[in-house]
């Protein structure tokens, strides 16, 4: 009889496998430019190596017919979210100049759509590393989500538990009846967007590279930028489309198909999340923007076109959690500051490619408070709870609770790890929260203009476990650490 780990973990194998193998592919492409262009091979190659063996072991003990449990399934996510970042890591350890420990936070960074970075020096890395940063973020967001999910409906096997998961917990109503075509309607919106991106970046101005690169960073809310300032040095046009597409890529996908391919304006107008993510994007952007007229920072002092596109640009990139910034916003007043940390706990919408809470969290939470101010006047009242016009049910305001409560736990117990290995509370908490949310840039020594190089290599690891629990929405990791689940999934 097989062992455990190799019968029940067929379908994390077989995934796996076919993920390496297509990264593998990737690397090889990428070797082949960056012989072209004069720079160093072997990372790439190496990768490319590794890929093909290890992809073709775990797709040789895998088996695309297994059906997976759920205890099975919340494992294989985890293990896929750890390993896929330990392969892109390589061409950053061995070309990239940079130590291991280094590489794999870098492609940590990169696969769960954070946008922090280890990287110091930016003359280091060539055009080829700059490009498999931005698609390792690419893949990693929305484009990663519906290729696993796209694929596995094509074999028949069980996408779904795969596809839920990485979701947020709260069942919207479907556009099409199977997975498959409801990953392609996704995948068409998210390409288009991407391609719009990079067509508006070039027109404004950025070089063709960095158009490309930014582009494939925009949508998926993820924030690597070959440039070390950012949007700093680019025209205001090109940081008004960043504003744009980064709004776009915070809101949900499915809706955005519906719009753009089957011209019904309707689910987008009805939509209570997006119409709560439109105004908190708004009320927050005017209040940041009146704090930027009036509370000037060293060395700058906005007019209000400027300050109402820095503004709308920054909060629309901590709320989306895309971790662009337009200025150093670590030189900016405290009262600044505190708007976008708390921007930093709203989310995007569910079905985008952001990261945080998700504002659909947050609507639950309101109707929760809501019910027990009014369960307060009238004890004996049976109050339903609801969001829009949507009934919840009592598991539905456990799982959000469970969530919110556990989420903010996280980033607590990171800042305290982190201001004590650091000696520094500001860096402790503002990277703990953008770690948990995958934002990117936090404040201070790991300000949008800096790196997370200089950090204690014990609080990179605790970035890179936040990260990684972060993006699969914490309860796929979290459950690693409960016996209940192993004994599960040994049967």
């Amino acid at each position: 009889m097989r062992p455990w780990w190799l019968e029940h973990l067929r379908f994390a194998y077989y995934v796996l496998g076919v993920l390496y193998l297509a990264m593998a592919l990737v690397m090889l492409g990428l070797e082949l430019i960056s012989l072209v262009l004069g720079e160093s091979p072997w990372g790439f190659l190496l990768g490319a190596v590794v890929g093909f063996l290890l992809g073709s072991g775990f797709r040789w003990l895998g088996d695309p017919r297994h059906e997976p449990g759920r205890a099975e399934a919340l494992l294989s996510i985890a293990l896929i979210w750890l390993l896929v970042p330990a392969l892109g890591a390589i061409p950053f350890w061995v070309s990239g100049g940079m130590s291991y420990l280094d590489a794999f936070f870098e492609a940590m960074s990169g696969f769960t759509t954070t946008g922090a970075t280890a990287l110091a020096d930016f003359s280091q890395f060539g055009y080829s590393l700059f490009f498999w940063r931005s698609l390792m973020q690419w893949f990693g967001g929305v484009g990663f989500l519906v290729l696993v999910a796209a694929l596995l409906a094509h074999l028949a096997v069980a996408g779904r538990p795969l596809f839920i998961t990485e979701s947020t917990g709260l069942h919207k109503e479907p556009f099409t009846p199977r997975l498959r075509t409801a990953a392609q309607s996704i995948l068409k919106v998210y390409s288009a967007l991407t391609l719009a991106a990079a067509l508006c970046y070039w027109g404004a101005g950025m070089p063709p590279f960095e158009a490309l690169c930014n582009a494939l960073t925009t949508l998926p809310a993820a924030g690597f930028s070959p440039n070390p300032r950012s949007f700093e040095d680019y025209s205001p046009l090109a940081q008004w489309f960043g504003t744009l597409f980064m709004f776009l890529g915070g809101a949900g996908f499915v809706l955005q198909y519906r719009l753009f391919f089957t011209r019904d304006p309707r689910p987008l107008l009805k939509d209570v999340e997006l119409r709560a993510y439109a105004l908190i994007v708004l009320s927050f952007s005017s209040m940041l923007a009146l704090f930027l007229m009036t509370h000037h920072a060293k060395d700058m002092n906005y007019a209000w076109p400027d300050a109402l596109r820095h503004a709308f640009f920054n909060v629309t990139s901590i709320i989306t959690t895309t971790g662009y910034a337009s200025a150093d916003f670590a030189l900016w007043t405290p009262a600044a500051q505190a708007i976008l940390v708390a921007a930093m706990f709203v989310g995007g919408c569910a079905g985008s490619g952001a990261g945080g809470i998700k504002l659909i969290r947050w609507l639950v939470v309101g109707a929760m408070v809501r019910r027990e101010l009014m369960r307060a006047l009238h004890p004996q009242a049976v109050i339903p709870l609801r969001v829009g016009h949507k009934n919840l049910g009592e598991e539905v305001v456990r799982s959000v609770a469970a969530f919110v409560v556990l989420y903010l736990g996280l980033v607590a117990l990171g800042a305290v790890g982190i201001a004590l290995l650091e000696n520094d509370l500001v860096v402790g908490f503002t990277a703990s929260a953008q770690a948990v949310g995958n934002i990117g840039p936090g404040l201070g020594e790991v300000g949008p203009m800096g790196s997370y190089a200089g950090l204690h290599p014990l609080s990179k690891l605790v970035l890179i476990f936040q990260m990684w629990a972060g993006r699969i929405e914490l309860f796929p990791v979290l459950l690693l650490f409960f016996p209940q689940l192993w004994k599960k999934v040994k049967g």
